[in-house]
């Protein structure tokens, strides 16, 4: 079992700079597993890699990089590229995405998603595992005609799957190395995603797959309580109105996204948190620690802290 945390990109200043400086802030905290997530504005995967190579030790992945509007030769060059920059500890998360979100930032027709992520994925594999591809789908093309192995990308980047849906896990489980559930309770990741996962990936004769789960998390105490209740309503709005998310919110008994984030004292998440270890996780990363400002953040990233410690 790993404990990390989602470092959180500022609106202000400069993004690199304080980024990586959460990054040591994490590390000082005793966590050793940093994760971004992939927004309209700056790279993740070039990200991770400038924190991990600023902050040696630190484990660095993205949750998650969507596929639509990508193709698996560009990010098989930038995962590797961090790779080398991290000297091996890049961890590549994919995902879906939204249709909303495709559909309208990139004109990019959101079809087929299933079949996407598994020509994305057959492809991406190929290309990190053998540096070239020659693989020519329905949906796409990866056929390089010069090697794209990066020199110094070792081990292979692993690849994971923000999937939670069945035949999302289904394809995660045969074609990548684990999975990235975020909103999915200790229930659902017990009784639906573990389960389904674990199956596709014997079926393929692959390895028992990583499952990181992203936990939302707050560390806090009297009136901070209410006060990342009240953020949590407001801030993870957005995701009661994703499909996929609905389905995983439902799963576990609550009718919003807000009701699955953890707040309380150490004792409170720490007890939360195994919840999902019991359940079959094989790594915990908190998220949405700033929903009340740095104090809890810190707080909660301690936390983290000492869980690893104690693993």
């Amino acid at each position: 079992m790993t404990w990390g945390v989602v470092l959180n990109p500022p609106a202000s200043g400069n993004l690199v700079d304080d980024v990586v400086a959460q990054a040591r802030q994490a590390v000082e905290a005793g966590v050793r597993s940093a994760w971004l997530g992939q927004l309209f504005s700056h790279d993740s995967v070039a990200l991770a890699g400038l924190v991990g190579r600023e902050v040696p030790g630190l484990h660095v992945g993205t949750s998650a990089v969507p596929v639509f509007a990508r193709h698996p030769l560009l990010v098989a060059g930038q995962a590797q590229t961090s790779q080398a920059a991290t000297h091996g500890r890049y961890h590549l998360g994919l995902g879906l995405g939204a249709k909303d979100l495709v559909e309208g930032a990139f004109g990019v027709p959101y079809e087929r998603p299933i079949a996407v992520l598994r020509e994305f994925l057959t492809a991406l594999r190929t290309l990190l595992e053998t540096g070239t591809a020659d693989f020519h789908g329905e949906l796409l093309t990866a056929a390089p005609p010069l090697p794209v192995s990066v020199p110094g990308a070792d081990p292979t980047v692993p690849v994971l799957v923000a999937a939670m849906g069945p035949q999302a896990l289904r394809a995660t489980g045969e074609l990548a190395d684990g999975a990235l559930p975020f909103l999915a309770g200790p229930r659902t990741l017990g009784e639906h995603i573990v389960p389904t996962l674990t199956a596709a990936a014997e079926r393929a004769g692959h390895p028992a797959p990583r499952v990181v789960a992203l936990v939302p998390a707050v560390v806090t105490s009297g009136a901070g309580v209410e006060a990342a209740r009240e953020a949590a309503a407001t801030q993870t709005a957005f995701y009661d109105r994703i499909p996929s998310y609905q389905r995983v919110i439902a799963l576990e008994g609550a009718s919003k996204a807000a009701e699955l984030v953890v707040v309380g004292d150490e004792e409170k998440v720490a007890a939360e948190a195994r919840r999902y270890a019991e359940a079959g996780a094989t790594e915990i990363v908190f998220t949405q620690t700033d929903l009340t400002g740095d104090e809890a953040r810190l707080r909660t990233w301690r936390l983290a802290g000492e869980l690893a410690a104690g693993a």
